[in-house]
């Protein structure tokens, strides 16, 4: 059996002998800024195709790697979709055309390859005759397997672009793996034709007005999926099968059965899942992606949480996915080289995000099973299900599968109301911070360093990013100020809120911006109006002001702690300081330990109470680089610079209001630490009546908790880990008891077996509302029967279901499974196929499927009469 790393090769070498230049493909992150993620072969030679490029060589072959998310949902159901794969391809500009793009094409499938050509048929664009008498004329196809489809036209990657006609390749994978139609035939939605290349003729260019003119030069563009190829020259059913996946999959079930004893079906898509997803995560993190709550990381971030939520699903209770990272990289490394070298750091990545998610579990899956348990058989709140999400990260497809243990459900439209108002609460103040509208104004003069109420003349006032006359009561807007007191967020410092007033107008100040020097204020009119050029009195929340304050001067301790405590190395890398709460990103590559934080805390803390005075004064620039001044992470600045000093501990470059005296803080409380990306992390802390707050509110959780379990806080610990173990005894108990019963109606459906013409056929109807588990049980049955066929009819989702399986001496006996089914599922208004030794059908009339199944024993007897 040649290898998938053998047929990668011989792609390349076959191109090679064409004159091509074979060479590696790009990174998962695109050169092209318009493109997210290299989803297509054809990335890198966008700008060279459309004319915008001269090419280095006029033919050129790659394997590229491509990580696609639009379809993951349907990753493991159907073997079309994956989210990484390798696209094969062979790429002219302005060279050779349709003739040898075919002609080689062909070659390589029948001769290279060995594929039989008597199962290859061709579609093209409906006029394209030219691509018709390449195939029929010079390759020889039959008139009758080239299809002319409407749809074999590529689109650009991008709304514009490169396009034109294409010519896709089909394999016919055999009748048994058809929907029985005599119209079946490539194009079809059924199984029976896999298309595993396209011709891609690109000719025209599309304009963004949906004109195409023709491009400078014709070109070809081919992509063929190497896992489909390696399915058809391996002669597996399935992608899964080949030994690109096969080596995943194995290890997956060793993971399965060291965990719960045994390995399962292998057919079980949650799997095929785990395996899809992992070869995705090691390559978007070998190409320098990292977890994030944004932009790729945030692809990377998904797509691993939703491998570790399957193979929890599974029945792996660990985290698990840093031991499929071997796997993957010994299988791709002859084709990837330089994924050995980052072994070290995808293991680490991996390891570390997985981690952290299972920790976030831990905390939120037993919430959520209480909650499941009180709603047994009813409906969880939709809001409450969101809420967990959001709080634990626990997924909404975990969700599902856990209230069904309860024959418990969850409020969809609850959650997506949920989900539709957490956008809108963190969607708000966007438009004044991405305002961007052009101020042709002087810098506004800021006073509030020294004051937090000052006169100054309107200058400006907009609305919806529009200059107007007024805003009037009830109104909202913006309004530019000639000086203010309010600060202008910046520096990771949010914008001031307060009032504005003149005599009988009277406006709250919702937030403060600053736009190149220009403070514009967003207000809400209460009373009168505001126009430009009357003059106001603006007053500063100096309460929410002294707060932020506090929290600003303690992210200046705390960075100056992390880097005694953690070294040198640590550097901000971006903060929030707000009025109940701070952020303060570092540069660090691990994890900050427990011991760690509270020792960070100390630092903090005690230098809190040494009250020391702060020092702040504007000096050039020069001069307070030689004072050792540390810059804030992406802030400019200018000649002359405003520094911070907190004598002793921290000077720094800062433009942030601050406390007067270190002792005004008040107390200091980290409240979380982690990632957010590879080298850097966050924590989050509050500071003054914040902390005090914050502490009251885990100690108050700490006595509620303690409460309900009757007993106090120095002995919950104890009380919580004897309530677990009673819970995993009862946990035991249920299972035992579950295991009992389905023992139970395996044994009592084996009884209901009969002999016909000496094969044991077991036919019956059941009461399982859940297809796999009717296909599960099939498995089951066929195992303990041994021999002969089992049927099984059900009804899920009010329709008819029917699946079967003949054993292999049967299937060689003239058995089949497929045309068995078929002729079931008619009796109840369906239709279906499948294999020889298993198939599965569905029907429209619920009503008549114990019918349907009695029917099993005389179609079995005519099959082998016949």
């Amino acid at each position: 059996m040649r290898t998938s790393n053998e047929l990668r090769q011989s792609f390349l070498d076959f191109f090679a002998s064409k004159g091509h230049h074979a060479q590696p493909g790009i990174s998962l992150v695109p050169t092209d800024p318009s493109l997210f993620l290299t989803g297509a072969g054809v990335v890198p030679f966008r700008a060279v195709i459309e004319g915008r490029e001269k090419p280095a060589h006029l033919r050129v072959a790659t394997c590229q790697r491509c990580v696609r998310t639009n379809d993951i949902e349907n990753v493991g159901k159907f073997a079309r979709y994956h989210t990484f794969f390798e696209m094969l391809g062979n790429f002219s500009f302005g060279d050779y055309y349709k003739q040898e793009s075919l002609v080689w094409g062909w070659e390589f499938i029948t001769e290279t390859m060995k594929l039989d050509p008597d199962r290859i048929w061709g579609t093209i664009y409906p006029d394209d005759e030219e691509a018709f008498g390449i195939w029929t004329k010079d390759i020889g196809l039959p008139a009758e397997r080239v299809l002319r489809l409407e749809d074999n036209f590529w689109g650009p990657v991008a709304e514009t672009g490169a396009c034109g006609p294409d010519s896709e390749v089909f394999y016919d994978l055999g009748p048994e793996y058809g929907c029985g139609s005599p119209d079946c035939q490539p194009g079809c939605e059924c199984d029976r034709y896999l298309e595993f290349w396209n011709h891609v003729f690109t000719e025209l260019h599309k304009n963004e007005d949906g004109s195409f003119k023709p491009l400078p030069h014709r070109n070809i563009d081919t992509g063929m999926g190497l896992e489909r190829l390696t399915c058809l020259v391996q002669g597996v059913e399935s992608v899964y099968e080949t030994d690109l996946f096969a080596p995943i999959l194995d290890t997956v079930d060793a993971l399965i059965a060291s965990a719960t004893g045994q390995t399962g079906s292998r057919d079980d898509w949650r799997k095929r899942v785990v395996a899809d997803h992992a070869r995705a995560i090691t390559f978007l993190v070998m190409d320098g992606i990292y977890p994030s709550n944004s932009g790729r990381g945030y692809v990377l971030r998904r797509v691993l949480r939703r491998a570790a939520t399957y193979g929890r699903l599974l029945g792996i209770d660990h985290t698990f996915l840093h031991e499929l990272v071997p796997v993957v990289i010994e299988k791709m490394s002859p084709g990837y080289p330089e994924l050995p070298e980052k072994a070290e750091v995808i293991t680490r990545i991996v390891s570390g995000e997985e981690q952290k998610y299972a920790e976030a579990l831990e905390r939120g899956m037993p919430i959520f099973l209480q909650r499941a348990e009180k709603e047994a058989e009813g409906i969880i709140d939709g809001a409450f299900a969101f809420d967990i999400y959001q709080t634990y990260g626990l997924p909404r497809e975990l969700q599902h599968e856990l209230a069904a243990e309860y024959g418990a459900a969850i409020d969809e439209h609850g959650w997506d109301r949920a989900e539709s108002a957490h956008r809108e609460t963190s969607g708000a103040g966007v438009a004044v911070k991405e305002l961007g509208v052009a101020l042709d104004l002087a810098e506004t003069e800021f006073l509030g360093y020294d004051e937090l109420e000052a006169e100054g003349e309107v200058l400006s006032v907009l609305v919806d990013g529009e200059a107007v006359e007024s805003i009037e009561a009830g109104g909202e807007g913006l309004v530019a100020l000639d000086r203010t007191p309010c600060y202008g967020e910046s520096g990771g410092q949010v914008g001031d809120t307060g009032r504005m007033t003149d005599g009988g107008m009277i406006a709250t100040v919702l937030d403060t911006q600053k736009y190149d020097g220009v403070y514009v204020h967003h207000v809400r009119v209460e009373e009168g109006a505001i126009h430009a050029g009357m003059r106001l009195r603006t007053e500063v929340d100096a309460g929410r002001r002294e707060a932020i304050q506090r929290a600003h001067t303690a992210t200046h301790l705390l960075h100056a702690a992390l880097r005694q405590t953690l070294g040198d190395h640590v550097v901000q890398r971006g903060s929030v300081v707000e009025a109940d709460r701070l952020r303060f990103d570092f540069a660090h590559d691990e994890a900050v330990s427990p011991v760690e934080l509270r020792r960070i805390e100390q630092i903090v803390n005690a230098a809190v109470l040494e009250n020391i005075e702060l020092e702040i004064a504007e000096k050039p620039l020069a001069e307070a680089r030689e004072m050792g001044a540390m810059a804030l992470f992406g802030e400019k600045y200018g000649e002359v610079v405003r520094v911070v000093q907190i004598p002793g501990t921290s000077i720094e470059l800062c433009g942030g209001t601050h406390v007067a005296r270190i002792g005004d803080i008040g107390l200091i409380s980290i409240s979380s630490e982690g990632s957010v990306g590879a080298g850097v992390r966050r924590i989050h802390a509050t500071s003054g009546m914040a902390s005090l707050a914050h502490l009251q509110r885990l100690d108050g959780q700490l006595h509620d908790a303690a409460a309900a379990l009757a007993t106090g806080p120095d002995s919950l610990l104890a009380r919580i880990l004897a309530q677990e173990q009673t819970i995993s005894d009862l946990r035991k108990q249920v299972a035992e008891a579950r295991e009992t019963q389905a023992g139970g109606l395996v044994e009592s459906l084996l009884a209901e077996a009969v002999e016909v013409e000496g094969v044991p056929v077991l036919a019956a109807t059941v009461e399982i509302d859940d297809a796999s588990a009717v296909k599960a049980l099939v498995d089951t049955l066929m195992e303990r029967q041994g021999d002969g066929v089992v049927v099984l009819g059900a009804t899920t989702n009010g329709k008819g279901l029917f699946i079967g399986k003949v054993s292999a001496d049967q299937v060689k006996s003239g058995l089949h499974a497929g045309n068995l089914i078929r002729e079931v599922a008619k009796r109840a208004g369906g239709g279906g196929g499948g294999r020889p030794n298993f198939a599965q059908a569905g029907a429209k009339d619920a009503a008549r499927v114990p019918e349907a199944v009695q029917a099993v024993p005389e179609l079995v007897r005519a099959q082998l009469q016949g």
